[in-house]
């Protein structure tokens, strides 16, 4: 395989992850992505194209505004090289075909959510509502997922976190999961079909709960810290693309023992 595509392929990835970047900031706001254009959110200067290179412009202005000299967030070379490393891990699961792009369009669609959750605890309908009708579409795509699998897996997933968050409502009086994290579940299940469902849930909340219980610990909680469960979601369907099969081949292999 030919390091310079390799390589192509990254570099495409952290192009795509600094529009990223225009989404998580501006979505939550109901601002539009595609214009003005980007702008130091300090001084409101322009900025110039060679100052917008992904990763390499952050490093160069050594993480300040070139006007202003107001720090720039680490977050913004982050989701760049995070989306150009995935694009690549994708890549080199799958290689070139027809579902290389669509999975690309939807870990894509999980960096937005995760990042946008982290800050505001809200996952927009504009991303995962949109993201279940392409994910449904984009199967077509994919010889190993059916129409119908992904059907069930909409219905799947987005039903089985409604019941949970029903119940949990009717036993508690309390909201204990929000719309968002059901919505979000639905498009992971019209990506990845039915049988990702459950393995979903699991990585998701295994990754929750290695991540929450020390923090509540910390934090001397009394298990009502706010947690969004929306980037563990995104994480256990990421988990599940790359490496689903493998795991649950080998987890059935020790039941048989």
């Amino acid at each position: 395989m030919p390091a310079s595509l390799v390589f192509a392929i990254f570099i495409f990835g952290t192009i795509i992850g600094s529009f990223l970047n225009v989404c998580i900031c501006r979505i939550p706001a109901g601002q539009s992505v595609i214009s003005p254009a980007s702008r130091c959110p300090q001084c409101e200067k322009a900025i110039r194209w060679y100052q917008n290179v992904p990763v390499l412009s952050f490093l160069l202005l050594r993480g300040r505004c070139s006007n202003c000299g107001v720090a720039i967030s680490k977050r913004y070379p982050l989701v760049e090289a995070l989306t150009g490393m995935l694009f690549v891990w994708i890549y080199l699961c799958f290689g070139w075909q027809l579902a290389t792009p669509v999975y690309w369009l939807f870990v894509a669609a999980l960096v937005v959510i995760t990042f946008i959750d982290l800050d505001h605890q809200i996952i927009p309908d504009v991303i995962s509502l949109p993201g279940i009708v392409v994910g449904f579409l984009t199967v077509l795509l994919i010889p190993w997922i059916s129409w119908y699998d992904s059907l069930l897996g909409i219905l799947l997933g987005g039903g089985s976190l409604w019941l949970v968050a029903e119940v949990y409502h009717r036993l508690t009086g309390q909201e204990g999961m929000g719309g968002g994290d059901i919505k979000l579940l639905a498009m992971l299940g019209a990506f990845l079909g039915w049988k990702a469902v459950l393995p979903v849930i699991f990585f998701g909340s295994l990754a929750g709960s290695l991540v929450g219980v020390p923090l509540m610990w910390l934090k001397r909680a009394d298990g009502k810290l706010a947690i969004p469960f929306g980037p563990f979601l995104a994480l256990g369907g990421l988990v599940y693309l790359l490496w689903g099969q493998q795991l649950l081949v080998w987890y059935l292999g020790l039941c048989q023992r």
